[in-house]
């Protein structure tokens, strides 16, 4: 299996800020196939040479610090949840193409259309429905405030629960080719439920994009590459109204995080999560805003957004901006020197808890201007499924 071929030795090098492990058997670059791969002079940004020793060596540094860290999760995958694998395994596919992925991503198409096959039974039952909603909201976490403060919010749109799930299950089953294999009248019914709401009442909404920012953006680019609404303008404009330029120096903390994370999530979701780049002329107004926050940002923001702000920038192809390399200095900063990874703000290891943060870096660090779609799963995982496979819980 892969993680158990992704030994790593307990070879310690020397590293800027300490030591990390090393002498990892894991590829990154894989093996792929170039005519597969979507690069970066498909959206007008030329990826050019390195015009320099230093700047080979620099980028030799982010790339061992991509490996290493991969390796590190590799060697302990299988104490990460299902969840998390999946949300490794598809962020590695689309950075490396590496085949060795392929498993892991379908199993994860396994789980999503037994979780269709669900959702199918809830919708068609408008009792069902209701309770699933209700159920959905009392199980909301509350642990953070910014838990409480989503809560809050859903507890006046109960309506909304069932259908932000399941749009998010339909987006994952048409990224990996599977949206067209179910049942055409299954997909109606499901396609159905979500347009059910009023989501452009839910997505402009103020008060929903002040503490849900980054999940507004995504489900507007999932209801629009569904071909069922396109909203993009209308939450834009919403968005911008609620954080006019002249606001952004006197937002909360909590507040500006949630800019930002709109603002990268933006990006990601129009990329179909990672899958192709952006052309930077659809996103200039958030490239423009997230330069204008450079110093700010290096020096109060999490490595989470850290990232993203990065890859933002780099699927749009300008990874040639400062801002790049700063983010990508800072994460090698950031690193454990024992543990190689990089810890929570409260200095926290635990693998599963720092997952998202550390495929994050991995990506940034790795970049190398190449994404690979998918995977299509259409051929490789059986569709009957969908009609036979027991329920799993969403």
């Amino acid at each position: 299996m892969l993680w158990k071929a992704a030994m790593v030795s307990l070879l310690v090098v020397g590293w800027p800020g300490g030591q990390v492990l090393a002498d990892s058997a894991v590829r990154v670059d894989g093996a792929v196939q170039a005519n597969s791969a979507v690069q970066i002079n498909d959206v007008g940004q030329a990826g050019g040479e390195l015009s320099t020793n230093e700047s080979t060596a620099r980028n030799d540094v982010y790339q061992q610090a991509a490996t290493e860290i991969q390796a590190i999760y590799e060697a302990q995958f299988e104490a990460l949840s299902d969840d998390k694998q999946r949300h490794f395994a598809q962020r590695i596919w689309r950075l490396t193409g590496d085949p060795e992925y392929l498993a892991l991503n379908e199993a994860y198409g396994e789980r999503l259309l037994g979780e269709l096959a669900e959702y199918d039974d809830i919708v068609s039952s408008p009792e069902k429905l209701s309770e699933r909603n209700r159920e959905m909201l009392e199980s909301y976490p509350v642990r953070t405030t910014k838990q409480r403060r989503r809560q809050v919010m859903f507890s006046e749109r109960s309506e909304m629960m069932v259908p932000k799930h399941l749009l998010f299950r339909l987006a994952q089953a048409n990224y990996h080719d599977l949206l067209g294999e179910l049942p055409p009248e299954r997909l109606a019914r499901l396609e159905a439920a979500v347009m059910a709401v009023d989501w452009k009442d839910f997505l402009t909404d103020p008060e929903v994009l002040s503490v849900y920012g980054a999940q507004v953006a995504n489900n507007v680019a999932f209801l629009n590459q569904l071909g069922l609404v396109d909203l993009r303008s209308d939450v834009v404009q919403a968005f911008q109204q609620l954080y006019p330029s002249e606001r952004i120096d006197t937002l909360s903390r909590a507040e500006y995080y949630n800019w930002l994370y709109g603002m990268t999530h933006i990006v990601i979701a129009y990329s179909h999560y990672y899958q192709r780049l952006v052309p930077e002329e659809q996103v200039a107004w958030i490239i423009e805003a997230l330069v204008r926050q450079e110093d700010k940002l290096l020096d109060s923001v999490k490595e989470d957004i850290l990232a993203e702000v990065a890859l933002s920038l780099q699927l749009t192809g300008r990874e040639d901006l400062p801002l790049v390399d700063a983010i990508r200095n800072h994460l090698l900063e950031s690193r454990d020197a024992d543990a190689g990874i990089i810890p929570a703000a409260d200095g926290s290891l635990d693998l599963e808890d720092g997952e998202h943060r550390n495929v994050l870096a991995i990506m940034v660090l790795g970049w190398e201007g190449q994404l690979f779609p998918g995977p299509d799963l259409s051929q490789s995982v059986p569709v009957s499924q969908f009609e036979t496979e027991e329920m799993a819980t969403p």
